[in-house]
């Protein structure tokens, strides 16, 4: 009988990929916008991504991300909330759908059906859906929020 060998989390690649993950969103979300939102794909083959900051404090902000299209109507959209961390120049996904408060480590098998890395497979997702946004969107007009006029508007 052989023994499952316990799941270890590497702290360097998640710090690696949170980094690049931090980086990534500023190139998609200058300073000074609430939100954004890119088209991918064409006609009638073509989904939306939204990034918005729902807050924004001194040394974190809170985004949300959304996408609407290529799929069909009967599975929800994609949706995820990533908290930046200014300090340390760090992007972690914080919810996916409706999960939120993950762990680095997972039993398995466990009541929820987490994956033992699932934390990372996550942050891993959101590389590959920021880098696939960074080559092949086109930015729609800057999204408008509370306050803030358009410019050339009182």
């Amino acid at each position: 009988m052989t023994l499952r060998r316990r799941y270890v989390p590497d702290l360097q690649e998640m710090a690696a990929l949170c980094e690049a993950n931090y980086l990534r969103l500023l190139k998609l979300l200058p300073e000074g916008q609430s939100g954004r939102e890119f088209l991918l794909g064409d006609g009638e083959q073509q989904a939306s991504v939204r990034l918005y900051i729902e807050e924004d404090h001194r040394y974190t902000t809170m985004l949300r991300i959304e996408q609407q299209g290529y799929s069909p109507a009967w599975l929800q959209p994609q949706a995820m909330q990533v908290r930046l961390y200014h300090d340390a120049g760090m992007a972690e996904v914080l919810s996916y759908q409706q999960s939120q408060r993950f762990h680095g480590r997972y039993p398995y098998p466990n009541p929820a059906m987490r994956l033992p890395d699932e934390k990372l497979q996550l942050n891993r997702f959101l590389a590959e859906w920021l880098t696939h946004c960074l080559q092949h969107g086109r930015a729609a007009s800057p999204l408008v929020f509370g306050r803030e006029q358009p410019a050339g508007n009182p």
